[in-house]
């Protein structure tokens, strides 16, 4: 047995009390429960989705939960392992390898003819070791840069022109020594927000047989640039996605790094947004490659008999042409269904056309479980660069080392 299972079967010995929260597994099969990690505009959404769904099928009630993604994972793997938790379960497509370590998934490709499959963009239909074990409803779940037209009509497009740009935006009004206004903000703090800029200069988190490939020039110049934004003001001194986000919608900001979760909340805030790819390297001339992946949906490996059939159908129903037409005009995703992408409304939307320009220069996610050892060797090491207590070249190495060994452990 892994380690990583063994460690994970431990974990729910000790843990048994939660599955109280999660309950049993002995529901009625009338009862569905979805558990989605999606933010606010699209967790609103998905409960008026579902609030429809059950006026149709009155036969059937829905219990949706909320969780943090993390927070949603580490429970999910727990409630599973202990014969309960949701039927489905949606998120970001990266889970799909730890789940199927796991085996809490179940393989969908029984469920679907290829011709039912084919409607959908190949992206969304997330295989691994085999088997369909994830269904999108979107495309992208990817970085890409906002920006206010009324502070800055046209985006730079490479960063040079960034710096140019933030020199002039940045700025402290009443002269206390503090920045009031901000060309650039984004979560720079957290890998995941790192990683366009460490393909912007040639590298990437893992190699196509899931090793870690950190200790590179690519890791070390790309932490240089961050750390060189920074101190030219271009970006704050420290700045998460709350700041971000504030500064943005206040704006504070001319311009912010951010994902589709956030698009329709900066346009309910009032902020005439743009999108456009974040600005090419201009060391490299190579653009960022903000990582790509679908979210959607995957079915528990305990749901079975009556209750599998009624999951099967809402799932259907979640991944229609019309649940998707809907979900891209509220959260300006791209959806999975081609039918769907080619709708003179989806096409001539502006916002989602710069997005698909952004996904066209992006990089596929790995779904492989090594990616959790690699985001937990990474952050460490990065925010030691960024408080000073470790070098861009000392980083990379210890990157490298820590995400070996995290590894070695895992499979052990």
């Amino acid at each position: 047995m892994h380690r990583f299972t063994l460690l994970i079967l431990i974990l729910f010995t000790l843990l048994t009390a939660l599955l109280l929260v999660f309950g049993t597994g002995r529901r009625s099969d009338d009862t569905l429960v979805i558990w989605t990690q999606d933010n606010t505009p699209g967790r609103v959404l998905l409960d008026s989705l579902l609030q429809a769904y059950q006026r149709n099928h009155p036969d059937t009630k829905i219990i949706m939960t909320y969780y943090e993604t993390e927070e949603l994972r580490s429970n999910f793997i727990i409630s599973a392992l202990g014969g309960s938790g949701p039927d489905l379960v949606y998120g970001p497509a990266d889970a799909v390898g730890p789940f199927h370590v796991m085996q809490i998934i179940r393989p969908l490709e029984s469920f679907f003819d290829e011709a039912y499959l084919q409607q959908f963009d190949e992206k969304a239909r997330v295989w691994y070791k085999g088997h369909l074990y994830l269904l999108g409803d979107r495309i992208g779940n990817h970085l890409t840069l906002v920006y206010n037209k009324k502070l800055l009509p046209e985006p730079p497009q490479t960063t040079d022109e960034l710096i140019e740009v933030g020199r002039k935006l940045t700025r402290d009004v009443d002269g206390d020594g503090l920045m009031d206004y901000y060309a650039l903000v984004w979560n720079f703090v957290e890998p995941f927000f790192f990683v366009p800029f460490l393909g912007g200069y040639g590298g990437w988190v893992m190699d196509d047989s899931a090793r870690p490939t950190l200790n590179t020039p690519a890791t070390v110049n790309a932490c240089k640039l961050i750390l060189k934004l920074r101190d030219l003001n271009i970006i704050p001194r420290e700045c998460d996605l709350n700041l971000a986000d504030q500064l943005f919608k206040q704006q504070r900001a001319a311009m912010i790094i951010n994902g589709p979760w956030s698009w329709s909340s900066y346009i309910e805030a009032g902020v005439d947004i743009g999108l456009a790819r974040i600005p090419k390297v201009s060391e490299t001339g190579l653009w960022p490659t903000p990582m790509v992946s679908a979210k959607g949906y995957s079915i528990n490996v305990n749901t079975k008999g009556k209750r599998l059939e009624r999951t099967l159908d809402l799932l259907r129903y979640l991944l229609s042409e019309e649940v998707q037409l809907v979900t891209t005009r509220k959260l300006k995703t791209i959806p999975s269904h081609l039918n769907v992408r080619r709708h003179p409304e989806v096409q001539g939307d502006p916002i989602l056309r710069k997005s698909m320009e952004q996904i066209e220069v992006g990089r596929l996610m790995p779904v492989a479980p090594e990616m959790r050892a690699i985001w937990d060797a990474m952050r460490p090491a990065y925010q030691m660069v960024l408080n000073g207590t470790l070098s861009p070249e000392a980083a990379a190495e210890k990157m490298q080392k820590d995400a070996e060994k995290l590894i070695r452990d895992m499979l052990q």
